[in-house]
């Protein structure tokens, strides 16, 4: 059995909107982030073990509020106390994880076909998320992420670059296309490109 992903037959090349006269730089890049592995790491609350010692791909598990710990490969995003998203094209980083953490401290949870990634990319990238979500992104730089929602849809934010602003909306696969149509809505004005 093949996997399918959550926008497959959703997301149309071609550019969109008020992207006439405008630069390249100028118009939004939106794509599918497609072939990732997801996994949620839980420690349970009854847990002593210190997550100072622990390491996945090399990089730790931070107690930082919203900060995101990465390489070239992966990503592991603080979700909330003892909670945190990693993300990365490691697939076989899956059998190290569950090795590494003891299931007597920690819920180790494969969340990768649950989810729809949509990439955006481009300076008015905030712009865009202003329009329908709660959150102040003059705050929101490299390497940070939060959960909100978008219109009604609840999300991951995960702000990957500031150079030009790239950041990755996870959302439940069954709200995927529904997130994806509110975003290229309210990127009309900026003009869009799906990638």
């Amino acid at each position: 059995m093949s996997s399918t992903s959550a926008l497959e037959n959703v997301c149309k090349k071609g550019l969109f909107g008020d992207y006439k006269d405008k630069n390249d730089n100028e118009i939004i890049k939106i794509s599918e982030v497609k072939n990732l592995l997801i996994v949620q790491i839980v420690q349970y609350k009854n847990s002593t073990l210190s997550i100072n010692d622990i390491e996945i791909d090399g990089l730790r598990l931070s107690n930082e509020i919203s900060k995101v710990e990465c390489n070239n490969n992966t990503r592991v995003l603080w979700n909330g106390p003892k909670n945190w998203l990693l993300v990365s094209t490691k697939k076989d980083l899956l059998k190290n994880i569950q090795v590494s953490l003891d299931n007597k401290d920690f819920a180790v949870t494969d969340l990768s076909h649950s989810k729809a990634i949509i990439e955006l990319s481009g300076k008015n990238s905030k712009e865009i998320l202003k329009k329908g979500c709660p959150f102040n992104f003059n705050e929101l730089n490299k390497n940070n992420s939060f959960n909100s929602v978008f219109h009604g849809i609840t999300i991951t934010i995960d702000m990957v670059d500031d150079n030009p602003n790239i950041i990755r909306l996870f959302g439940l696969r069954s709200f995927g296309e529904s997130l994806y149509h509110s975003i290229t809505d309210a990127s009309l004005e900026f003009g869009y490109k799906v990638v």
